[in-house]
This record gives structure tokens, C-alpha cells and sequence, in this order.
């Protein structure tokens, strides 16, 4: 449902910059970590409030990464080999990570990759998720939103060698236990007066791919079965929710600003977006990796396509005509009543940032929102 509010124009993806005593601050639990996270996050606060953007979050500064839930449910466990995407697009090494190895596609796997091995929905829970919103509601005066990995993505924790121990008849019903989770953690939200929660789904940025798609088909599985299972399931999750929902889709935003996934989303416009009771679809559109606009005809009327065009992998600043020109672009596909601005991804989904100042982030969030100012006045 949409709230009776102004839709937000210039918004944001997620998270932010992080110094490294931060970053190693969030793998801790000491109350010294506790104080400097908390400083983070009035920070992160602070800049994006000054700089004047519609909604904010807190720089997801107390996260190890971007996708959490394995943090709060004991139900997952590291298995070597498992996770090997095809990272591509970062500076050193064979396919551009540090250290990275050609048999891991270039993403280091040190410590194993987690499948869900016990139940979710009798598994321990560890912590409250909803624990960091609570703090950006304190201390926020701009309008405040949540991020959270949509069900559909932790198909990515099913592992057909060891998933099936846990006593599930397959993906589906263990998806279907994370998406009830994660209604208690929205509803949690709610009653804290979070009135915006964004799913993040890369995953359907693989389903782009047609190297993903080929390698899927090799192992058995139905790419076109699964769209439509993830589809009607992220879309449940925050049906009849005071909120403004949004989910974001990506092509991987890894270590150092790498990237796992290219392909226009015309590989699976016709079959998602439909499908998907989202108030927001954040698309990321900063290279040629997403494609054209012409898939933004198939987004449902009322739906508000937040464009990604400014890019988080480089510190290069956009040219402010070259963005108005994007949206003029876009707009022929999607009326731009129904139009708003983003970067493309967060500055740093994962404790090792994107290759991109503090100056340059600052930059491109200020572009941002004097672009989203002159397009959608008042």
C-alpha cells in the first residue's frame, strides 16, 4: 500500500562508506565497538541529511554485509566451494579481486559459503535485526527506510548436497519459512514507525545473465519456474503493511566494486515485474551491463522506477546534462511522474568498500538530489 506521502525523488540504495576501525567494529560486540558503531551511524545520518536526500538510511555501518539474515538465524552453516558467482569488474588479481583464484571465478572463498542446514523456523534467533533501525529513528529528522534481503535471494543459501538434511521437501517450503520470518521483522519495523522497507534481490540481476541461466539449466534447474515462485513470494512478504515497499535489483556489488551479472532486465521484465507488489522498483541503470529502458513500459502503472544512473563503482562524477538526458530517455517508456533518482548500489555492500572517496560519494549523492530537484520541482 502507498502512504498518502510525497514519493520520494532523490533516494538511496543502502549503504555507505565505512573507515576500517568501523568495518571492524561490526564483526564485534565489545561496548568500545558498540560506541564508535553508534558514532558511525550519527555520522552517516548527518551527511545525508545535510546533503538533503528524500529518505535515509543508517549507512548500514553496523553490518558485516549488505545480506544479514544467516547474523539472526542459527540455521546456517559454511560450506567449502559453495558461492563461486562469477565476479568480475575490480582491480587486481585474475578476474580483478585481491588474492582471487580463477577456480573461485574470482570471489575469494576462505571460509565457505553458508547453506541452511537446520530448520528456519525452529532455529535459535541471535539478536534483533530491527535493533539498528530503532537507532536511526532516534536520531533521524529526513524520512527513514530499512533494507533487507528479499526472501527470493536466499535461495543462494540452498544447497542440494546439504539443505535437504534439514528435513525440507526442497527451496520452496525453506523459502517460504524465510519469508515468514521476515514478516516479523517488518511488522517489528512497523510498530518502531519504519514507513519504508526496501527488498534488495541481485539474484534476479543473475537471472539477466546467460551465463547464469546456461549453468542453472546444467545442474537441473528450471530459471523460469524459479522467477515465478520468487516473484509471488517477495511480493507477499510486505502485502498489507503500512509502508511504502520497494525492492532493489543489482548486478553485484562486491568486494572492491565488483560486479557478477550482465544482461538487460528484457530477459525477465515481462515475467517479474507484473508479478511483483512493489510500490518501488529500484533498477540499477549506471552501464551498459543493464541494458535499455525499453523493459520499463512492462512496470505496472502506479509502480515508481527509482533510476540507478549514477555508479558506485567509480569515483568518476557523472555529468549533471548526461543524467537529465537518461531520465528525458527513460521517461519515454515510463511517465516520469512515476520516475526518481538513486545511485545504482550502495557504496559498500561488504566491509571491503567500493573504490570511491568520501569526497566522491558525498559528490554523487549531492548530484542526486539537484537533479531530482529540477526534474520534480516542489
Amino acid at each position: 500500500m502507498t502512504l498518502s506521502i510525497d514519493v520520494p525523488r532523490a533516494d538511496t540504495v543502502g549503504s555507505l562508506l565505512r573507515v576500517e576501525a568501523v568495518a571492524r567494529a561490526a564483526r564485534r560486540s565489545s561496548l568500545a565497538d558498540q560506541a564508535l558503531l553508534n558514532d558511525a551511524a550519527r555520522d552517516a545520518i548527518r551527511l545525508q541529511e545535510d546533503i538533503g536526500l528524500d529518505v535515509i538510511t543508517d549507512g548500514e555501518v553496523r553490518r558485516i554485509a549488505w545480506a544479514q539474515t544467516t547474523r539472526f538465524i542459527d540455521a546456517f552453516t559454511a560450506v567449502q566451494g559453495r558461492g563461486a558467482l562469477n565476479w568480475r569488474g575490480a582491480i587486481g588479481g585474475p578476474s580483478g579481486l585481491p588474492g582471487d583464484t580463477p577456480a573461485t571465478g574470482g570471489y575469494p572463498v576462505v571460509a565457505g559459503y553458508p547453506a541452511v542446514v537446520r530448520r528456519v523456523a525452529d532455529a535459535p534467533r541471535i539478536g534483533d535485526m530491527t535493533d539498528e533501525y530503532a537507532f536511526l529513528a532516534r536520531y533521524a529528522r529526513a524520512r527513514t527506510k530499512f533494507t533487507m534481503p528479499a526472501p527470493s535471494y536466499h535461495r543462494r543459501y540452498w544447497s542440494d548436497a546439504h539443505s535437504p538434511a534439514a528435513g525440507y521437501s526442497g527451496p520452496d517450503e525453506y523459502l517460504t519459512e524465510i519469508r515468514d520470518y521476515l514478516r516479523t521483522v517488518a511488522e517489528k519495523l512497523v510498530s518502531l514507525g519504519c514507513d519504508y522497507i526496501q527488498l534488495d534481490a541481485p539474484n534476479y540481476g543473475s537471472l539477466c545473465d546467460p551465463d547464469t541461466l546456461e549453468a542453472m539449466r546444467a545442474e537441473g534447474r528450471d530459471p523460469e519456474a524459479e522467477l515465478e515462485f520468487d516473484a509471488a513470494l517477495d511480493g507477499s512478504l510486505l502485502d498489507g503493511l503500512p509502508v511504502t515497499s520497494a525492492l532493489h535489483v543489482c548486478r553485484g556489488n562486491g568486494p572492491a566494486g565488483a560486479w557478477h551479472s550482465a544482461g538487460g532486465y528484457a530477459a525477465i521484465s515481462a515475467r517479474l515485474f507484473p508479478k511483483l507488489s512493489m510500490d518501488r522498483l529500484l533498477l540499477e541503470y549506471d552501464s551498459d551491463r543493464a541494458g535499455g529502458f525499453e523493459p520499463l513500459a512492462g512496470v505496472p502503472d502506479g509502480t515508481v522506477v527509482v533510476l540507478g544512473l549514477l555508479t558506485t563503482k567509480s569515483p568518476r562524477l557523472e555529468y549533471e546534462a548526461d543524467v537529465l538526458d537518461r531520465i528525458k530517455e527513460a521517461a519515454r517508456r515510463k511517465p516520469l511522474a512515476e520516475l526518481a533518482l538513486s545511485t545504482q548500489c550502495g557504496f559498500a555492500s561488504v566491509p571491503i568498500a567500493n573504490p570511491v572517496t568520501p569526497e566522491a560519494q558525498r559528490a554523487k549523492l549531492e548530484l542526486v538530489v539537484r537533479v531530482a530537484r529540477q526534474v520534480w520541482p516542489g
